[in-house]
C-alpha cells in the first residue's frame, strides 16, 4: 500500500484516467482503464474506480474527478454553473456510493444560455492553464471532437462556442463519396495552409470545395494524403471563420497534444497568430489538484 491523501480521476466517454495524490501533491500511481462513461450503466462506476484504486487504499478515501461521470447518462448528474463564472465553481455533486469511507466528488460542467452550449470536462483543464499560467486572459481554444473556444478573463470563462469540426471530419472522411478519397493517415503541410486560406476567405463556399476533393482525385490524381490535409484544412479554417471574433486580436492558448494541437496552431499561425500550446494531460492534473484544494477549503 501507498500513504494516498486522494484520488484524482478524470472519466471521459471512452476512458478513465486515475491518479493516487500524497499529501505534497505528488502523483504515487496512476492508472487507466476503458471503462468510460459510455460502456457504463449507473451502477457500473462504483466498481469500475474500486477496479481502478482498489490496490491504493487502505481506509477512507476521497476521490474527485472530472469530465462525462458528471452527465446525465453518467454515474450521477452535476449541475452545469452558468457562465460568466469561476472555472472551478463553488458547488461539487457527491456521488452514491456503498463502499464504506469512499467520497466521491464530481466537478460541474459549464453552460451558456444564448447561444446554447455545455462542457464537461474541459473546465478542468482550463483550471490547470491557469493554475500554470496566472493572471493570464486571452482566448483558448481546446481542439478535439467538438472543440472549444473558450473567452478567459480576469480567471472567470466569461463565454465559450462549440464546434463540431472533429465529428464532421470524420463522419466525411468516414461515410460520404469521399471516403475514396482521404487517406487514413499521412500529411501535406502545404495543401492543408492552402485549404486554411481558401476556406477563410470565402467559407460559404466550403460544400463546394468538399466535392472538388473528390473530382481532382478522379481528373487530375490528386493523392489521398493531399486530399485528407486539404479536407482538415477546409473544415478547420471554415471554424477559424466562424471563431474569428473570438481569436482575431486575443492572446491565444491551446490545450491538446500531438497532431491536431499542432495543427491548429499551424493554422492560427497562417493568420499570424502564435499559440501557446499546453498539454492537455498535464492540465487535466493540475486542474483536477486546484479544484480538491478548493473543495477541501470548503469543508
Amino acid at each position: 500500500m501507498i500513504d494516498v491523501d486522494w484520488i484524482a480521476l478524470d472519466w471521459g466517454t471512452t476512458n478513465l484516467r486515475g491518479w493516487a495524490i500524497g499529501a505534497d501533491g505528488a502523483v504515487l500511481a496512476e492508472a487507466q482503464s476503458d471503462r468510460g462513461m459510455g460502456t457504463l450503466a449507473p451502477h457500473d462506476f462504483e466498481p469500475a474506480v474500486l477496479d481502478l484504486i482498489n490496490d491504493w487504499i487502505d481506509g477512507p478515501i476521497t476521490a474527485l474527478a472530472c469530465g462525462m461521470v458528471g452527465a446525465k447518462q453518467g454515474w450521477t448528474e452535476a449541475a452545469y454553473a452558468r457562465v460568466p463564472c469561476a472555472v472551478i465553481p463553488d458547488d461539487f455533486t457527491t456521488a452514491p456510493t456503498k463502499t464504506p469511507g469512499l467520497s466521491v466528488q464530481i466537478i460541474p460542467g459549464l453552460s451558456q444560455a444564448k447561444p446554447a452550449d455545455v462542457m464537461r470536462g474541459e473546465e478542468t483543464q482550463i483550471a490547470g492553464f491557469l493554475a500554470r499560467n496566472p493572471g493570464w486572459d486571452g482566448v483558448l481554444c481546446l481542439p478535439g471532437t467538438h472543440t472549444k473556444w473558450v473567452h478567459i478573463s480576469a480567471g472567470e470563462v466569461v463565454s465559450f462556442q462549440t464546434m463540431m469540426t472533429g465529428d464532421l471530419f470524420a463522419a466525411i472522411a468516414g461515410h460520404t463519396v469521399l471516403r475514396h478519397s482521404v487517406a487514413p493517415q499521412g500529411w501535406d503541410d502545404g495543401a492543408f495552409e492552402t485549404a486554411i486560406d481558401a476556406a477563410l476567405s470565402r467559407p460559404e463556399r466550403m460544400a463546394g470545395r468538399l466535392f472538388s476533393l473528390r473530382a481532382e482525385g478522379l481528373l487530375a490524381g490528386m493523392d489521398a494524403v493531399t486530399a485528407r490535409a486539404r479536407l482538415s484544412g477546409t473544415l478547420i479554417g471554415a471554424e477559424l471563420a466562424a471563431t474569428k471574433p473570438y481569436w482575431l486580436g486575443q492572446q491565444i492558448g491551446i490545450i491538446g497534444a500531438g497532431h491536431l494541437a499542432d495543427i491548429y496552431a499551424k493554422a492560427l499561425a497562417t493568420q499570424g497568430v502564435i499559440a501557446q500550446i499546453a498539454d492537455n494531460t498535464d492540465v487535466t492534473l493540475v486542474g483536477l489538484k486546484a479544484a480538491y484544494a478548493k473543495w477541501k477549503d470548503r469543508q
